[in-house]
């Protein structure tokens, strides 16, 4: 392990939960989507700035991208049936980034969930 890898495990210093979401019944066969809890893992944070399109900013939309160590785990999570727990705040996720395909790093561009 070189000091370059220390770095970046390094810095990989916060937790965040993967959750999927999955379509239950009931005993009347209404069917309910809930969220449960899929995979832990620690990740690098980085936020983005708010960018402005020329219209006034009426709320903020918080991003966020998540630099996980690539596994088996991370590799099938997509954007519409996953989403991130982050210090008590919802993220859905954006876009998946597999990092060149070379299952050393993942990249998760999020943005907060409204409530």
């Amino acid at each position: 392990m070189t000091i370059k890898d220390t770095g970046r495990i390094a810095r990989r210093n916060v937790r965040i939960m993967f959750q999927t979401i999955e379509t239950i019944s009931d005993e009347y066969r209404n069917r309910i989507q809930s969220w449960t809890d899929y995979f832990e893992c620690s990740a690098y944070a980085n936020t983005y700035a708010q960018q402005e399109d020329g219209e006034p900013v009426i709320t903020e939309e918080r991003q966020v991208t998540f630099e996980c160590r690539w596994c088996p785990e991370l590799a099938v999570v997509t954007s519409d049936h996953y989403r991130i727990l982050f210090q008590g705040d919802k993220y859905n996720i954006v876009s998946v980034d597999p990092m060149n395909y070379q299952k050393k790093q993942i990249r998760f561009t999020c943005r907060k969930e409204k409530r």
